[in-house]
């Protein structure tokens, strides 16, 4: 992706979400476009207006973070959206870039997965990859062993799989998400050929990914709540957290819970029981999650 491209337009998408009377101006004049004109931004962030011109058209190099910091207070970005904004204007230098190591989880921590019999957890990696998983995570989000490798990716299932479709009650909340998910590695990894594909396919294959990738939303993993529509055991509503893997970075360890005693909790305890059977045969040449890694690039 095009550096200046991308901060330009997400520049200009934070200003047209805020109206005037957002950050105490007075409405004045007609507007073409909705949103804070370029001066109005200027203003409230304490820089000329040909100097914010400059940035928003990605002119503008070595930007000190109490500029970025004085922007994202005037445009009202969250921690993400100022994390975002920072490596789009501010972006590593690509020889300075560290290399990457294979996407795989630790033995060890494939292990700790196993005996997670009662939480579906799984591990995402770079480009929203799903690297890694239990048996309860394929028995309520998924049969991953069997999917193809290219297709065990968190963004390409929820916009191209209709059975993760059907999975998400709230599908367009969901959706969003990932989008978010999405866009903020690509303002980190702005090179990486393999994300510059999995964005084109999607774009070209789904116009839901097209309308909410044009929106230029920014979201960090965090936690929150799903309400599932399983196939086998019926509505699920369950609590997520993710966790960060400090010795793994680029790594995420996604676990669902239910509230205990709810018919949730039920559900899922049933679901568990069924996963206790002996796994099917892998077909010959197919590897668990823990050894399907297939990133030998460099960062980019």
């Amino acid at each position: 992706m095009d550096q200046r491209t991308e901060l330009s337009e997400f520049l200009r998408s934070r200003r047209a979400r805020l109206r005037p009377a957002d950050v105490g101006l007075p409405a004045y004049g007609r507007r073409r476009v909705p949103g804070l004109r370029r001066e109005e931004l200027a203003q409230l962030a304490g820089v000329s207006v040909a100097y914010y011109i400059r940035l928003e058209q990605g002119r503008v190099g070595n930007v000190s973070a109490a500029v970025l910091d004085a922007i994202g207070d005037a445009l009202r970005l969250t921690g993400a959206e100022r994390d975002h904004l920072a490596h789009l204007a501010r972006p590593v230098p690509r020889r300075a870039r560290p290399a990457v190591r294979p996407q795989r989880v630790r033995p060890a921590f494939q292990q700790l997965l196993d005996t997670m019999e009662a939480v579906p957890a799984y591990v995402i990696g770079r480009r929203l990859d799903i690297i890694a998983w239990n048996r309860l995570a394929c028995a309520l989000l998924g049969d991953f062993p069997a999917q193809p490798r290219k297709e065990r990716n968190l963004a390409w299932q929820v916009f191209l799989d209709p059975a993760a479709r059907a999975l998400y009650e709230n599908w367009e909340a969901k959706a969003a998400d990932v989008v978010g998910y999405l866009r903020r590695d690509a303002g980190r990894n702005p090179d990486d050929p393999a994300l510059a594909s999995l964005i084109g396919e999607l774009s070209l294959k789904s116009d839901d990914f097209r309308r909410l990738w044009a929106a230029h939303d920014v979201q960090d993993k965090g936690f929150g709540t799903k309400a599932l529509r399983h196939p086998l055991v019926g509505r699920l509503t369950l609590a997520y957290e993710t966790l960060s893997l400090p010795a793994d970075p680029g790594q995420h360890l996604i676990a669902y819970h239910a509230e205990p005693g709810s018919p949730s909790a039920q559900s899922l305890r049933l679901l568990a029981s069924w996963t206790l059977e002996p796994a099917r045969p892998r077909p010959e040449g197919e590897e668990t999650g823990a050894r399907t890694g297939d990133d030998t690039q460099a960062r980019p």
